[in-house]
């Protein structure tokens, strides 16, 4: 079995951890979460059913969604086992339990806000409400969610508890605070602080539960995914690509950083999606075009 190391991270790596029933295929991989009862749940476009349940050990327990989600995309499993989900095709955002049925929905179904763009990623004319193909939602200790809208928006939304509009920010621009080029995933921590990937711009930048810009990790090439384990050390993906200015390819890679932003790991991966820790500090990838689920299972140090 294939191990990857670096520092006191180090991790057996499971290439195919999860097994499909006979005649089953994945379809292009885009989510990955893990709930207080070790059920891993798994989401995949252009195929049904969108979303697959595995065990620990990668076994299907359930699946649903056919006919309900049209693009499924980032997942999010909170404390309370509730699933967090946009279908970015859909433009919406919602709340489901463990089968299925919705505990909330937020947005105009089936109906984009007006952001003056077409393409996927493509410059934004003019900022937009809830929602033009949203990217991720995430609650927070407050128990307000804050939503990143990204695919054709440049903001991120925060809303109460029961799904009202409480106040958007962000603009489409490179280099100022709070201007955005595809905010693709977010984080919430402990305290509150919004962590947000803003992928293109190739950087983190984190805001206070209102939105003020607090500070930026610059010089993450493509950050297309955050979370953090029970410690608060931040893993991100790392999608890579050409390094602007220099022309030089950077791997796609998981970096492991302390909440100063100091980097305390970081190794080589496949083009993957999202990334999750679980309560065991093993990490599942959604692979996204080589339609698998890998898992990095965590060793301990001797």
């Amino acid at each position: 079995m294939t191990t990857v190391s670096s520092g006191t991270y180090c991790y057996e790596v499971i290439d195919n951890w999860a097994k499909l029933p006979e005649g089953w295929t994945f379809g292009i991989l885009v989510g990955v979460a893990v709930d207080s009862k070790d059920r891993v749940y798994v989401c995949h476009q252009r195929n049904d059913p969108p979303i697959l349940v595995f065990d620990r050990d990668g076994n299907l327990i359930t699946s649903w969604g056919t006919g309900e989600i049209n693009e499924g995309h980032l997942l999010y499993i909170g404390d309370d086992d509730v699933l967090y989900f946009v279908d970015r095709g859909m433009h919406i955002a919602l709340k489901l339990a463990f089968d299925g049925s919705r505990l909330l929905e937020i947005g105009n179904r089936g109906l984009p806000s007006d952001t003056g763009v077409t393409e996927l990623g493509g410059r934004v004319l003019r900022p937009g409400a809830p929602f033009n193909m949203p990217t991720r939602l995430v609650p927070s200790p407050s128990g307000d969610l804050y939503a990143s809208d990204g695919y054709r928006n440049s903001r991120i939304h925060r809303f109460s508890s029961d799904g009202t509009l409480i106040s958007s920010w962000g603009e489409f621009g490179s280099t100022d605070p709070g201007k955005f080029h595809l905010p693709h995933s977010l984080w919430v921590d402990k305290g509150g602080l919004v962590y947000v990937c803003d992928r293109k711009n190739h950087r983190i930048q984190i805001f206070t539960p209102t939105g003020d810009f607090v500070s930026e990790w610059p010089n993450l090439v493509e950050p297309v995914d955050i979370c953090m384990d029970s410690n608060e050390n931040v893993f991100v993906h790392l999608s890579g690509g050409p390094t602007e200015g220099k022309g030089e390819e950077d791997n796609p890679s998981i970096i492991v950083l302390d909440k100063q932003g100091k980097k305390l790991a970081q190794w080589d991966t496949p083009y993957g999606h999202q990334i999750w820790v679980d309560r065991h500090d093993d990490i599942y990838m959604a692979v996204c075009w080589e339609q698998r689920v890998m898992k990095y299972v965590k060793k301990s140090l001797i």
